[in-house]
């Protein structure tokens, strides 16, 4: 935990000193590469899925340690060679995984955040599930097991195969000649979180573009065919907690109001988007059959509001990095404690960005949480140690978001009653 919590305070801000570089980069070619509240949810959603990560919130079923232990055959020197395989290993078990998460019912709800941007960008890479309980593709390193490939190896080759991930998330860059042969591009993964009939279900590959071609997956992006983002049934919220679960809750719900019980079964395992057909009849979906004629989700916004989300935004990340500056000094309890009120933050602003009422009911427990651990912890988690009367500072941010909150809930509560601007 600890070690990943400092490889984490140099990821985080190197990732959000290049999502801004984008940014600026995009503006000077005259292009847009964010919006506000769309680049929020997706620093929200890594946030969460930072939490989630550091905290070891995954049940394993099967722990590679086990698999090494019982099936190594050989027992390898550790060299930079053994790298090299661990890193080629772990990105052919990425592939299957990824395909796994994109074709089967069940599967999709872990991957499903990912792709719910209707932008594409960095900040989008950052999109990540906080709903995998269970590590369920370790088989997949069975290859490395049986090699003898070390779990220490595996350990510090996955982080950087992870973040090696972050950069092909973008418009700004084009085909990149003889490089598209070989690793995946920024194309080739426009490709992969496109919509469009012609893109759907390629380029599953995370490193080597060659898995896709192996198997026959393998799409180029086309000038005739612009690629449009997000997923098919849009998930039209800004919260990335209730993005989580939507595909789940749908699915949950189908199973349940089909009268066919083989479907109620089948349901959780057949390809991505599959319904039984007397649920389809009676319970229709939106469903995105023109991505070219697709409206973007967005909610009512004034530059305050834009401003103050931003804010929220900042904040949050900062109290993520002090969070894992002093993880080392408290019991796991206690962060655990902490991560619940950052998650309970993005909920609440998130839920607020979407002009849902609900807001307001999210910041009261914000509030009543927070208020709760300066009493618990007797301050905020030695923050008056480094700031003077930190504590007292982080009591009047709870009592300033809990105003601006409400009042915007209020506001809004009116105008829909005057019959204004409906709420999102």
């Amino acid at each position: 935990m600890e070690l990943y919590a400092q490889a984490l305070m140099i990821a985080i801000p190197t990732f959000s000193v290049l999502i801004f570089i984008e940014f600026f980069i995009g503006l000077k070619m005259g292009r847009k590469t964010i919006r506000s509240m769309d680049t929020i949810s997706s620093l929200s959603s890594g946030m969460t899925n930072t939490l989630k990560d550091v905290l070891g919130l995954t049940v394993i079923i099967i722990s590679y340690d086990f698999l090494v232990g019982h099936l190594a055959l050989f027992d390898i020197k550790t060299t930079w060679l053994l790298y090299v395989l661990a890193f080629i290993g772990k990105d052919f078990a990425g592939y299957w995984t990824h395909r796994f998460e994109h074709v089967i019912n069940i599967f999709w709800n872990r991957h499903i955040i990912h792709h719910s941007s209707e932008e594409f960008n960095l900040s989008c890479a950052l999109r990540q599930t906080v709903s995998t309980f269970f590590a369920l593709f370790t088989f997949l390193y069975i290859p490395m097991a049986i090699i003898g490939i070390p779990t220490k190896v595996i350990a510090l080759v996955a982080p950087i195969h992870l973040f090696a991930q972050f950069w092909y998330h973008t418009t700004l860059i084009k085909k990149m000649g003889f490089l598209e042969y070989i690793i995946v591009t920024p194309s080739h993964h426009r490709v992969h979180h496109a919509i469009n009939d012609i893109y759907l279900d390629k380029n599953f590959a995370q490193i080597f573009i060659i898995w896709d071609k192996l198997f026959g997956t393998f799409q180029e992006e086309l000038e005739e065919e612009p690629p449009v983002y997000g997923v098919k049934k849009p998930v039209r919220t800004w919260n990335p907690f209730l993005i989580n679960f939507q595909h789940m809750w749908l699915v949950a719900k189908d199973s349940f109001r089909t009268k066919n019980i083989w479907d109620k079964i089948r349901i959780w395992f057949m390809p991505t988007g599959w319904r039984p057909e007397d649920v389809r009849e009676k319970h229709p979906i939106e469903i995105i059959t023109d991505p070219h004629s697709m409206e973007k989700y967005d909610t009512p916004s004034t530059p305050f509001f834009t401003a103050w989300h931003w804010g929220q935004l900042l904040i949050n990340l900062s109290l993520l990095f002090y969070m894992l500056s002093v993880i080392v000094e408290f019991s796991f309890d206690h962060i655990l404690m902490y991560a619940l009120f950052l998650s309970i933050n993005v909920f609440s602003y998130t839920t607020l960005m979407d002009r849902n009422p609900y807001a307001g009911l999210t910041e009261l427990i914000k509030f009543g949480y927070g208020l709760f651990l300066i009493y618990f912890m007797g301050g905020w988690y030695g923050l008056d140690q480094l700031i003077p009367y930190g504590s007292f500072i982080m009591a009047g941010y709870l009592i300033l978001s809990l105003v601006i909150t409400l009042y915007y809930v209020f506001a809004d509560l009116k105008t829909e009653k005057d019959g204004g601007m409906q709420l999102a």
